[in-house]
């Protein structure tokens, strides 16, 4: 089964150093097949036998703290998932080719209450947009993801969750990168 892995807080701002070769090698060993990395941020195409992607994330988990000495949260998707994620683009009216770094994708570890939702959405800012969907979080950001308040970190706070956010090019890229072999 073919899987979309992203890693949290890697390699940002010199914290939680790791190099894609090596995060490469780290997959190989572990015995997934087809590993590919794309960008410096964590983010891994893999295929493996397994079927249970709860399994597979602690094991990443664990081979990371194991090898590079701190912990990382990591989120797994199937193919089919992250196709669902594509297809459930809501905002359709935005020119994704254009808008690509200020479309947000935020992937949360669990769905989210109606009360959470409702508390989150008090932060969002004219022009900003936001949707949910399940776990899944589309922001617009069109005067850019450096100035909104709905930060990643912000987000993990307020809601009490783990999270990790992929701009709409990533997400993109990822998917197209997922159908390859």
């Amino acid at each position: 089964m073919k899987y979309i892995s992203l890693l949290r807080g890697i390699n940002v701002g010199g914290q939680k150093k790791i190099k894609m070769l090596d995060l490469k090698s780290l997959y190989d060993d572990l015995g997934f097949t087809h590993v590919l990395t794309y960008i410096q941020s964590g983010n891994v195409i893999f295929e493996s036998k397994d079927k249970r992607a709860e399994s597979i994330k602690k094991t990443i988990e664990a081979e990371i703290e194991k090898r590079f000495t701190f912990s990382v949260p990591v989120e797994i998707k199937t193919a089919a998932q992250w196709n669902k994620v594509l297809h459930q683009f809501p905002f359709t009216d935005v020119d994704q080719q254009e808008n690509g770094t200020k479309l947000l994708v935020t992937f949360l570890s669990d769905k989210l209450s109606k009360q959470a939702i409702e508390n989150l959405t008090q932060y969002v800012i004219a022009p900003e947009r936001l949707a949910i969907n399940d776990n899944i979080l589309y922001l617009y950001c069109p005067n850019g993801y450096g100035k909104t308040k709905l930060s990643n970190t912000f987000i993990e706070k307020k809601l009490g969750v783990s999270a990790t956010t992929r701009n709409w090019k990533t997400v993109l890229k990822l998917g197209e990168m997922s159908t390859l072999n």
